[in-house]
């Protein structure tokens, strides 16, 4: 969605104050800069999480498999807001989500050269309705254990988005599982 590519989103300090707004594209760009983004985690009652393989026309980490969506807040938007809209826009889903925690990670795409300088509130959810994957957004969904995920992310690390890892390897996503 050409929107997406152009809205403006949050530039955050070392502590994750929001301190300008800046174009989502620029903060990646030239080695990027921290920006505040948003990272779903939707678990069904089975306890399996959603994951989506990225369209293969993403701008950057086209084709990867990654958390059931991700997106960064507009410019006046919080991180739950920007997970509704991302939920909807990628997934044709809705679903309650709640902040667990945040991440701070950098990531270099050597393909499209862009960088990831993230200030990441990472949310979960429960959702146990039909996906309808937005195209220009999402190749691919399927659901997983975590175990399972931790496995082909160990075997097969490249498929995967860098900050999948991060996420899993934080515990936050642990903690919620044993709530």
């Amino acid at each position: 969605m050409a929107w997406q590519k152009t809205m403006r989103i949050q530039e955050v300090d070392d502590q994750g104050n929001t301190i300008a707004e800046i174009d989502k594209v620029a903060a990646h760009e030239n080695g990027g800069v921290w920006h505040r983004a948003i990272s779903v985690f939707l678990f069904n009652s089975e306890g399996r999480l959603l994951i989506q393989q990225r369209a293969k026309s993403k701008y950057h980490f086209a084709g990867l498999w990654a958390n059931s969506c991700c997106s960064h807040p507009g410019a006046f938007e919080t991180p739950v807001e920007a997970a509704e809209r991302a939920m909807m826009v990628e997934l044709g889903v809705a679903a309650l989500v709640r902040e667990v925690g945040v991440v701070r990670y950098e990531a270099f795409d050597s393909l499209s050269g862009m960088t990831e300088r993230e200030h990441d509130h990472v949310l979960v959810g429960r959702f146990d309705g039909l996906v309808s994957p937005n195209q220009d957004e999402v190749s691919e969904t399927r659901w997983i254990e975590i175990a399972a995920l931790r496995q082909e992310i160990s075997r097969n690390p490249a498929e995967f988005a860098p900050w999948l890892k991060v996420i899993l390897d934080s515990g936050m996503i642990d903690d919620h599982l044993s709530k």
